[in-house]
């Protein structure tokens, strides 16, 4: 039998985020104010929202704790938007990134499989789930942002990365076959 266990974990983290990163430095600088739509970040506040998403999980899960009953999200939220709206030049967005995924992955290779085995109970006080499903959500989270920043880079004019390389990869494998 195959375990997916921290080191999967934080390594699938780290693909995540070197993608994310790419998209970043993609951007230009001078779009990095750009909104796709009413009420949505800017491209430069979404880039520090992914960056510094890791901490909700640290909070959680360092902290071991076992029920989000009476986790206080609200008074967490008011922090990281106030981390969120604070100015940052493209490279510091970029290095925010690259630190704060190297700490919360090399924090992630030491959790042992008791440790991502442990139940947590989510808010709602009845649905539990492991520690591992729920650091899996950093994951998620992060993909399900990096997706919009992909479609705002269709709307700045930029062909994503993973396009990019996949288009290469078909052009390679025709001329290899013609």
């Amino acid at each position: 039998m195959t375990s997916y266990g921290a080191k999967d974990l934080a390594s699938a983290f780290r693909t995540v985020r070197k993608n994310t990163i790419q998209v970043a430095e993609d951007i230009p600088e001078s779009k990095y104010a750009f909104v796709a739509a009413p009420d949505l970040r800017t491209v430069a506040r979404m880039l520090t929202h992914v960056a510094i998403s890791t901490r909700i999980w640290e909070e959680v899960h360092k902290k071991r704790l076992t029920t989000m009953v009476g986790f206080d999200f609200f008074g967490m939220m008011d922090r990281f938007n106030a981390e969120e709206a604070k100015a940052r030049s493209k490279a510091e967005i970029l290095d925010l990134l690259r630190t704060e995924c190297e700490q919360f992955a090399a924090w992630m290779e030491t959790l042992t499989p008791e440790i991502l085995a442990e139940m947590v109970t989510e808010a709602d006080g009845k649905t539990q789930k492991t520690r591992f499903e729920r650091l899996l959500g950093v994951k998620e989270h992060e993909m399900h942002h990096r997706a919009q920043l992909m479609l705002i880079e269709r709307q700045l004019g930029i062909v994503p990365h993973l396009t990019r390389q996949f288009n290469e990869r078909v052009a390679q494998m025709r001329a290899t076959r013609a």
